[in-house]
C-alpha cells in the first residue's frame, strides 16, 4: 500500500449519515489497513464540524482516549468530550516529530485528525513511518539502534505553574496530573514512576521512569517509537534543574553525533500532510510519528484530535 493510503471522495457524496454508514461497514477493513500502512487519509467528505469528527472516530469501535486522563504536556481545548485541538501552541512554533505521548508511561494506539479549517500558509503535518526510521538506522549504525534497545530513554519534563499557551510543551501541572495539590501531585508522580524537582517559580521538573525507545510491532518490524526527535530540537531546558531534556534509561546524555543522525535519516521517510478543509486522517500511532510545520494567514488553522486505545 501507498504511503498515506488515500481514500477520496471521488463521487461527491454529501450526506454525512452516508458516510458513516459507509464507515461502520468497511470499519474491519479500514482498521487492518491501518495496521499495515499507518496511515489513512480520507479526503473530500463531508465533515464540517467537530460533532461530525466526533461520530465518525465512533464507528470504528475504539476505546477512548481522553485528553483530562492523558498524561500529554500540550495546551489543548476539548471541544467534545473525545475531541480537542491539537496543539494551541503559536503558529510560528514547529511542533517536531513524535509519537503522542511516548515521553509518559500512558499513551494511546491510534489517532484521529480532523482539519475543520485549513491554514492559508504553511501547516501541514509530517508523518514518518518509524519502523522504516529504525530499520535504517539499525542498517546504517546498528552499535547506535542496539543502544536505544538495551537502554531505553528517560525524560525530564518542565510542567508549569499555569498553562502557557505560547509553548508547545505549556500543560500546567495540575491539569498534567489531574491533581489539585502538591501532595496529589507527589503522590501521582510516585505512583507513575517519576522523579521531581520543585522549582522557585512554582512548576515542577519530573523525570520519567526507564522508557523503551523501540516498539515491538504485531507484524514484527520494530518502531523507534518515543519522543527523541521533538524532546532534542523543540523541548527547552529548565535552567533551574539543570537537567537536559533527553537522557538513556541509565541516565548518559544521548551522545548529539546520533541524536543528528536520527534526525537526517527521519527526513528519508517523510511525507507532509497538505490539510485541506474537511480532511481526517487516521494514524497507528505505534508505526508512524507526526509533527506540525508553522503556518501564517488571517485564516485561522484548526486540526482537530480524538485520540483511541
Amino acid at each position: 500500500m501507498t504511503f498515506p493510503l488515500l481514500i477520496k471522495n471521488d463521487d461527491g457524496i454529501d450526506s454525512m449519515s452516508w458516510f458513516l454508514d459507509w464507515a461502520r461497514s468497511e470499519s474491519g477493513t479500514l482498521k487492518a489497513a491501518v495496521e499495515e500502512v499507518g496511515v489513512i487519509l480520507f479526503r473530500g467528505f463531508p465533515v464540517k464540524s467537530a460533532e461530525h469528527f466526533d461520530a465518525f472516530t465512533r464507528v470504528f469501535g475504539y476505546d477512548e482516549f481522553t485528553y483530562k486522563e492523558s498524561l500529554s504536556n500540550a495546551v489543548r481545548i476539548n471541544l467534545t468530550r473525545r475531541v480537542f485541538t491539537a496543539n494551541e501552541a503559536p503558529p510560528d512554533v514547529e511542533i517536531f516529530l513524535h509519537h503522542e505521548m511516548a515521553q509518559t508511561p500512558i499513551y494511546p494506539q491510534k489517532i484521529f485528525f480532523c482539519c475543520l479549517s485549513a491554514a492559508e500558509q504553511g501547516g501541514a503535518s509530517p508523518l514518518c513511518r518509524s519502523d522504516l526510521l529504525y530499520a535504517a538506522l539499525k542498517s546504517e549504525h546498528p552499535e547506535w539502534a542496539a543502544l536505544f534497545v538495551e537502554r531505553g530513554v528517560k525524560y525530564n519534563t518542565h510542567m508549569p505553574a499555569a498553562d502557557d499557551d505560547q509553548s508547545g510543551q505549556g500543560r500546567s501541572w495540575k491539569s498534567t496530573l489531574s491533581v489539585a495539590d502538591r501532595t496529589e501531585a507527589e503522590a501521582r508522580l510516585a505512583a507513575l514512576g517519576y522523579s521531581w524537582q520543585w522549582q522557585d517559580d512554582g512548576s515542577i521538573v519530573t523525570t520519567s521512569p526507564k522508557l523503551p525507545a523501540v516498539r515491538q510491532l504485531d507484524d514484527g518490524c520494530e518502531s523507534f517509537f518515543n519522543q527523541v526527535i521533538a524532546a532534542y530540537r523543540g523541548w527547552k531546558r529548565h535552567e533551574g534543574s539543570g537537567l537536559p531534556v533527553l537522557t538513556f534509561g541509565n541516565n548518559e546524555l544521548i551522545p548529539q553525533e546520533i541524536l543528528e543522525s536520527i534526525v537526517e535519516i527521519s527526513n528519508q521517510f517523510v511525507y507532509a500532510v497538505e490539510w485541506r478543509d474537511g480532511d481526517v486522517a487516521l494514524v497507528d500511532n505505534y508505526r508512524v510519528m507526526h509533527g506540525r510545520y508553522p503556518y501564517s494567514g488571517a485564516k485561522k488553522r484548526q486540526v482537530v484530535v480524538c485520540l483511541a486505545r
